[in-house]
Formats: C-alpha cells, sequence, structure tokens
C-alpha cells in the first residue's frame, strides 16, 4: 500500500498538499476508492480511503488510526559533522533513517570544511526513507549548531565521542551502552576532532569510543555507531 507523510493530520479527514496529489494522482494513478497508507512522523499510522482526486488535491477518509506503531525501545541522538560533499552527509542520513535514528543535529566543527547545510534538502532525504522504511517516526533534524553551543545545551543517558586520536581510555559502544538509554554521539569531521574539542567532551562528561580498526569516513563512522547502537537494543 502507498504511503504519504502527513505530519498535520489532526481529522478523519485529510487533503494531501499539491506535490503529494500530483505525485499520487499523475505518478501513482490512484484513484477514488483506492486505499493508502499516512504516517504522522510522531508514531501514528493511518489507513485511509481516497474520497476524492481532482487535478490538485486528492481527499482522504480516514478509516484506521494505529498509535506508537514500530516505536522504538531507546533513543538515539547523532551530532555529526556536515561532510565537504554534501552527498555523504545526505547518505548517512537516508541510511541511519531506515536503521533507526531519532535525532540529528549538523556540528559545526574547528576543522569543518562546511559550516553551512542546506536544511530543506536534508529534510526532504529524511522524510523520503522514512517512507521507504515504513517508519511512523519522524527523526528530528536540528539546525546546525558550533560544537561548543552543543555541548552546553544537549543531554542524555549515555554521552559518546568517537575519535581517531590514539587514546588507551577509548573503549568499544558495546561495553558502555546498556540497553533501552537515552543515548547522544559525537561524530567529527574529515579532519577529526581537534584535541581541544576532545578534551572539552571529555569535561562534559562524554566517554571516548572507539569504531574499529580502520580510520572511517564521517558519513561511514555516523552510521557505525548507529547501527551498533540499534544492534545492541535489539530485541
Amino acid at each position: 500500500m502507498h504511503l504519504f507523510y502527513t505530519p498535520d493530520i489532526n481529522a478523519n479527514t485529510y487533503t494531501l498538499n499539491e506535490e503529494e496529489s500530483n505525485h499520487c494522482n499523475k505518478v501513482l494513478r490512484l484513484k477514488q476508492g483506492d486505499k493508502v497508507c499516512l504516517i504522522d512522523g510522531v508514531g501514528g499510522l493511518y489507513t485511509a480511503e481516497i474520497a476524492e482526486a481532482t487535478k490538485k488535491a486528492v481527499h482522504l477518509h480516514i478509516l484506521h488510526k494505529q498509535i506508537e506503531f514500530g516505536k522504538r525501545n531507546h533513543y538515539l541522538h547523532i551530532a555529526i559533522a556536515p561532510t565537504k560533499n554534501i552527498d555523504r552527509l545526505e547518505w548517512f542520513l537516508e541510511k541511519a533513517t531506515e536503521i533507526g535514528i531519532d535525532e540529528i543535529t549538523p556540528l559545526i566543527c574547528d576543522r569543518s570544511e562546511r559550516k553551512v547545510v542546506k536544511e530543506e534538502r536534508l529534510e526532504k532525504v529524511i522524510t523520503s526513507a522514512v517512507k521507504q522504511s515504513l517508519t511512523a517516526y519522524h527523526p528530528v533534524l536540528n539546525t546546525a549548531i558550533t560544537f561548543k553551543d552543543f555541548i552546553k545545551q544537549y543531554k542524555a543517558d549515555t554521552k559518546l565521542i568517537a575519535h581517531c586520536i590514539n587514546d588507551d581510555d577509548k573503549t568499544v559502544i558495546s561495553s558502555i551502552v546498556k540497553p533501552h538509554q537515552n543515548y547522544l554521539i559525537l561524530i567529527g569531521p574529515e579532519g577529526d576532532f581537534t584535541p581541544a574539542e576532545i578534551e572539552l567532551a571529555l569535561q562534559n562528561k562524554y566517554k571516548p569510543v572507539t569504531l574499529g580498526n580502520t580510520r572511517l569516513r564521517t558519513e561511514t563512522a555516523g552510521l557505525a555507531a548507529c547501527f551498533e547502537v540499534n544492534f545492541l537494543n535489539r530485541e
């Protein structure tokens, strides 16, 4: 059944916006009486029937609603430095959404080669991945923020920083993470975090972790961390 993202749904009827209506009409060629699924991004999964389909608008009648559809047993927030090639960041967002992530923050670090991101484009990538993976929860994409400001604002049960500097205190995620918690993981830019940034994170109770024996690209490191946390919480 075809799926549409409808974050503003709040009644027993709903009208798809012009873009989604056009997709429904001209691409999917759905018509009156056909059934579709809707997700609101906060756990609601709806079954709906097309009541009327015009060239500019598709009107739906809600048949059934399921709350907390696919609710996860943990919360994962990854703050990741935007890559110089934005396609790599988009790849991370797509795959992390499919695997399972709740919140993403573009993190502007001292060595970041990209300091500006177009959030509207990134939101579209996430929404597309939500629809692809049939999840009723839409990850939150925060506004880009500097490393120093981020450290002061965000909290979690388990706070981790992945970096490449040799450090005897670094350990694997599985030795630190306990199931069913709120996790926050920092992933640095292509040139890694600076020693000063790492020290600031440690002062704010972040624990240093390694993601393996090889040096990973930023987007690969982010996805590796995402997968590992989800795997450790798999039921």
